[in-house]
């Protein structure tokens, strides 16, 4: 859903201002792959936050209930 509303977006951007529409075509792989370190590094900490979050909950998960 969220691709079918950007694309109808940039048909009426196309359709009200061509240029401006054919530079976001153009550009858009250019901010895709500047803000790619960005998203990578995001992954990563949540990665060592998740692992963090399992350390301190360890001695609770060992220590906890017994069936």
């Amino acid at each position: 859903m969220k691709l079918l509303c950007a694309f109808l977006l940039w048909c009426l951007l196309l359709v009200l201002c061509w240029p401006l529409a054919l530079l976001v075509v153009l550009l858009f792989p250019l901010v895709w792959l500047l803000l790619l370190p960005f998203r990578l590094f995001g992954a990563v900490l949540g990665g060592l936050l998740a692992l963090f979050r399992a350390l301190c909950y360890l001695p609770a998960r060992l220590l906890g209930e017994r069936a």
